[in-house]
């Protein structure tokens, strides 16, 4: 009898296909998503182009740390701070933030040197100092790259003639500082270069308070509130050799307030008093020649000017009684 032989279930993958696994990459991409990587890759190298443009341009804001902003890397031309003023932009940073940027320089890793804003950092660290919140110590800045010192030291002047109302003197102040550090070649060239935007008569009176600057910075400490007219009088003084004058007269003085400095300076320009000459002393009238005297009787005396029809009685005898005769007879004849 033949052997039997015993059947077992059919199994399920016995000749099937095999499963797909994962693309290789070797056979052919699609179109579309070759050309959907290339255009994500050229506008993301546009967009690193765009804002690497705009860093170096200047356009870029940036938020920096406060402290690593030195608010003395230029010579300021601002010398006197308004608290009002102050006091109004605080609250308007205080209230709605920060809205213009500031202008820098980068000076190293991560250190900047400020070029224009100077009252708007100064009330920044104001307000981190007074409340340390953490949105007050960041400032918002346009990181530029000057061509040169000089271009640096234009953009600080072109901002505060815009925003600020500087005195003549804070103008020639900046003026002949700027000579002094080197930027500029002469007090000419600086005046050009800083102030070529304004009037030919006033970039003059500036040049004029340069001066001024030269000859009394270090003793004037309310130079601000000199005005135009005083000034140009001041220098006219300085040229006529005061200086001297003018230097003790206002340390002996020691004025405490703008208003005392000003009167100190008006009246070094007000002409020395000199006592009055004496009048010269009346020559006594010198009498009139008699042309013709009588002597009456002692003590009675007659005297006749015939040009100027004068007749003089005169002596111990004339009293009431001759007078009241003498009227008789004249009215009689």
């Amino acid at each position: 009898m033949a052997k039997r032989k015993r059947l077992t279930p059919a199994q399920g993958d016995y000749l099937s296909a095999p499963a797909l696994g994962p693309s290789t990459g070797l056979g052919p991409v699609p179109i579309a998503s070759v050309a959907g990587e290339a255009a994500s890759v050229a506008a993301l190298a546009e967009l690193s182009s765009a804002l690497q443009s705009a860093r170096d341009e200047g356009r870029l804001i940036e938020a920096l740390p406060i402290e690593s902003i030195a608010a003395g890397h230029l010579v300021r031309d601002r010398i006197q701070l308004d608290e009002d003023e102050m006091g109004a932009l605080i609250s308007s940073l205080r209230a709605r933030g920060q809205q213009t940027p500031v202008e820098v320089v980068k000076t190293g890793a991560g250190r900047y040197g400020l070029i224009s804003g100077w009252r708007r950092l100064t009330a920044l660290r104001r307000l981190h100092e007074e409340t340390g919140e953490a949105r007050f110590a960041t400032v918002r800045a346009l990181v530029i790259a000057p061509e040169s010192a000089e271009a640096a030291y234009v953009a600080m002047v072109e901002e505060n003639e815009i925003r600020a109302n500087l005195s003549h003197y804070e103008r020639a102040r900046i003026a002949h500082r700027a000579v002094a550090e080197g930027v500029f070649d002469s007090p000419r060239a600086a005046l050009q270069g800083l102030f070529g935007s304004v009037t030919r008569s006033k970039r003059s009176k500036i040049g004029s308070f340069m001066g001024l600057v030269e000859a009394l910075d270090g003793d004037l400490r309310y130079p601000w509130a000199i005005s135009e007219k005083l000034g140009l009088a001041l220098v006219k003084r300085l040229e006529d050799g005061g200086a001297e004058d003018l230097r003790a007269r206002l340390a002996q003085a020691d004025p405490q307030s703008a208003e005392a400095e000003i009167a100190v300076l008006q009246a070094a320009l007000a002409p020395a008093v000199a006592p009055p000459a004496p009048k010269p002393e009346k020559a006594a009238a010198k009498p009139l020649p008699d042309l013709t005297r009588y002597d009456i009787t002692s003590g009675l005396v007659l005297r006749h000017w015939p040009e100027s029809g004068r007749i003089e009685i005169s002596g111990d005898q004339v009293d009431a009684r001759l007078l009241g005769a003498l009227k008789d007879w004249l009215e009689r004849r």
